[in-house]
């Protein structure tokens, strides 16, 4: 669950990093549990294994510890650790050599009752899940940062360094893709209702 956004929580992180500048690790560790499942929930589609996951969480988080001082506040505090978080991400998959797939394990069960229901909805995660990871990493960060993150086009082009009308390009053709990818897939595979 993201955390709750508003001037008072965005004070707070504020302080929080005030503390950190001043090496209070105890601020840092209260900003470390802010910023995990975020982050985690923004890499996780990006990156996809769990290791490499964690390993670029802790390297933007460590980056936040070192360089505390350079926030300089033109910015949400959000927009600059999740701008990290997307450098350390490619980076990551950079130094992968091979193409990873999702794990339908990790997927979390549908409470919804009925076989067919539950086939249809994991038809459908797992046609998302390929949709998505069919985008360029561009591409599927501005979707994961807006619809996982609601977070605007001017903070996701902060985060990740192009202009708004980059970003708003990007989403474009992003959807775009999406979209053929989807209806390509449902009509491959039809949903129950949908058989003869």
């Amino acid at each position: 669950m993201a955390s709750a956004a508003g001037p008072a929580a965005e004070a707070l992180e504020l302080a929080l990093l005030d503390g950190v500048r001043a090496g209070r690790r105890r601020e840092f560790d209260e900003l470390y549990r802010l910023y995990h499942p975020r982050l985690w929930r923004f890499l996780q589609p990006m990156l996809k294994q769990p290791e490499l996951v964690e390993e670029a969480l802790n390297d933007t988080l460590m980056v936040v510890w070192q360089r505390a001082a350079s926030f300089d506040g033109r910015s949400k505090l959000s927009t600059w650790i999740f701008g990290i978080a997307y450098r350390r991400g490619l980076k990551a998959l950079a130094r992968l050599d091979l193409p990873v797939e999702p794990d339908p394990a990790d997927d979390p069960a549908d409470d919804r009752p009925g076989p067919e229901a539950e086939l249809a909805l994991a038809q459908l995660q797992a046609s998302t899940r390929e949709a998505l990871a069919s985008l360029s990493p561009e591409h599927r960060a501005v979707v994961v940062l807006c619809y996982f993150h609601d977070m605007a086009y001017d903070d996701i082009a902060a985060i990740v360094g192009c202009p708004p009308a980059t970003v708003k390009t990007r989403m474009f053709y992003a959807r775009r893709r999406l979209r053929d990818l989807l209806s390509t897939e449902s009509s491959r595979h039809p949903g129950p209702g949908d058989l003869p």
